[in-house]
């Protein structure tokens, strides 16, 4: 593993760059039960609430650690659990459908894991069957999935192909994803406007005009 100066690792914080595609895992990540994590991270956000001076007797703040430690194992990092993973069972493509299927809109909530802080934003996917299909909320399940953990956007668009790759037995998926990070929007630059786009595109997507059919269906007017 590469090591980086602490002048480094807040350089690629600040810049938001990732340094895989897969999320950096240490291999006891799941020695501990969900119980104990919680129990654990309930002492550390009382540590860091008391540093910062606030005061945990307060009826508004008493229950605040527990909230946040439940919230951190059961909610937003829930996707970092292999066991949550959504089972994606598919079919075969016994009418014959040959033409790209695309799931626009999905909504993405994640967290960027260089400040903690939210992304937010909506994923396109597309694939071209290859003999199977997989049933729509699949694709919804799989972004939501990995948008649960910390992420960078480059990644959480890396792997929501590559896991519809190996579920579905093809190259042939791509992968839009169109976000605000509020680490920009809410501190450092503070810029409101801006949002982020990322893809990733696989087998046929790659073709001049395979990709371009895929983008004009995610610009398509679809509100009904």
């Amino acid at each position: 593993m590469t090591k980086f100066t602490t002048e480094q690792t807040d350089d690629i914080g600040d810049n938001h760059v990732g340094t895989s595609s897969d999320t950096p895992l240490r291999a006891d990540a799941f020695n501990m039960s969900d119980s104990d994590k919680i129990e654990s991270i309930k002492k550390d956000v009382t540590s860091i609430l008391n540093t910062l001076g606030l005061d945990l007797t307060d009826d508004s703040l008493k229950g605040t650690p527990n909230r946040v430690a439940k919230m951190f194992v059961n909610e937003i990092f829930g996707g970092l659990n292999p066991t949550k993973k959504p089972s994606a069972s598919v079919f075969d493509n016994k009418y014959k459908y040959g033409e790209m299927l695309v799931e626009k809109n999905i909504t993405v909530y994640s967290t960027c894991e260089h400040h903690l802080l939210p992304i937010v934003g909506r994923a396109h996917v597309a694939y071209i069957s290859n003999g199977t299909v997989v049933g729509l909320s699949k694709m919804n399940r799989i972004v939501d999935f990995f948008s649960k953990r910390p992420q960078v956007q480059e990644r959480l668009t890396i792997q929501v192909v590559k896991e519809l790759k190996k579920v579905l037995g093809t190259e042939d998926v791509a992968c839009v994803i169109d976000a605000k990070h509020l680490c920009v929007n809410s501190r450092g630059i503070r810029d409101i406007e801006s949002s982020t786009v990322t893809s990733e595109f696989g087998g046929k997507f790659q073709e001049k005009d395979t990709k371009r059919e895929f983008l004009d269906y995610i610009n398509m007017d679809t509100n009904f």
